[in-house]
């Protein structure tokens, strides 16, 4: 029976990208009977995957080591999907910093190895990126275009790159989805902007945010709606896609709306956070100062909403 094929599907995107696809296909609270085609969700440790959905019926969790030679090939020969959504990535700024050839493997090699295998099998593959592969330069006032070059400032952004155009090499009829600082339930893995953030402050720690480096974020679940829609419904949707919120926003005000959906009035919220400026930073990466993407395409086509941040910060809640 074919499905949908989530690569990354134990992680903070690919387990919302999972359970998305599994309601589609499950839609009725009983699971007695099979309604639909399986989702398989691939990762390194699927038993520290957190479950989204309830009852579990109709996700098959797979433990693997996408880098192992063959190893999507005999995937896609073993579960038969109709649909690829590849979520799995070096996605630590740091991580990549340190290794850059893992890096490279992860993010290019891997890219292009499954973009290859797809094309030759007919898959709908949709790919994501990330908003880090600009940075060098400051985005127009609307943000970054799809068409605008690639810019990065990071191996993490380089290599995402390098993997988009890797992909579209192999395979003309994927998508490559450019996705933005996401925030949301992380499954209590204090994953993501919002619950990185809760989880320091629930340590009495005083996160450090910049008021300079300028974003687009959006809820992760709307993400995964957003990834999982253009995978089955819009298949004629190749190339590039930027998916992100419609706000502009820092990553020090980003928390303040976070804190605030939780109840804190502004004071309150501010008075938990330390404010700081990403061109002072001295970390293992330069930090890109503004890498705002431009959704208006996507939000013309997709019937999924792309929530702004006051009624993504209070989804992200619930």
């Amino acid at each position: 029976m074919s499905g949908t094929l989530v690569l990354g599907g134990t992680g903070f995107l690919g387990a919302h990208v999972a359970a998305v696809a599994h309601r589609l296909a499950f839609p009725l609270a009983t699971m007695a009977e099979p309604q639909g085609p399986p989702v398989y969700a691939i990762g390194r440790d699927p038993d520290d995957a957190p479950r989204f959905c309830d009852p579990r019926e109709g996700i098959v969790w797979i433990k693997a080591d996408l880098l192992t030679e063959g190893r999507f090939q005999r995937l896609t020969e073993t579960c038969d999907p109709d649909f690829v959504i590849n979520a799995a990535a070096l996605s630590s700024v740091a991580a990549c910093e340190a290794d850059p050839e893992l890096a490279k493997r992860m993010n290019t090699d891997l890219a292009r190895e499954v973009a290859k295998t797809c094309a030759a099998n007919n898959l709908r593959l949709v790919h994501v990126s990330t908003d880090q592969v600009f940075g060098e330069t400051a985005p127009p006032e609307s943000g970054f275009t799809e068409d605008a070059p690639t810019a990065p400032v990071s191996v993490y952004g380089r290599t995402k790159a390098d993997g988009e155009q890797a992909v579209l090499e192999e395979d003309p009829a994927a998508l490559v989805v450019r996705l933005p600082l996401l925030y949301g339930n992380s499954g209590g893995r204090g994953r993501g902007a919002s619950d990185a953030l809760l989880e320091g402050l629930h340590r009495e720690e005083r996160p450090t945010l910049f008021v300079d480096e300028w974003r687009t974020p959006l809820e992760v679940s709307t993400a995964a709606e957003a990834l999982v829609e253009l995978a089955q419904e819009l298949p004629e949707v190749t190339g590039l896609l930027h998916v992100a919120g419609p706000d502009r926003i820092s990553r020090f005000d980003l928390a303040v709306a976070i804190l605030r959906a939780m109840g804190l009035d502004a004071d309150a919220a501010r008075a938990e956070l330390d404010a700081a400026s990403c061109t002072e930073y001295d970390g293992p990466a330069p930090r890109a100062g503004d890498v705002a993407l431009d959704a208006t395409r996507a939000e013309k086509m997709l019937e999924t909403a792309l929530l702004g941040i006051g009624d993504g910060a209070k989804r992200a809640m619930t």
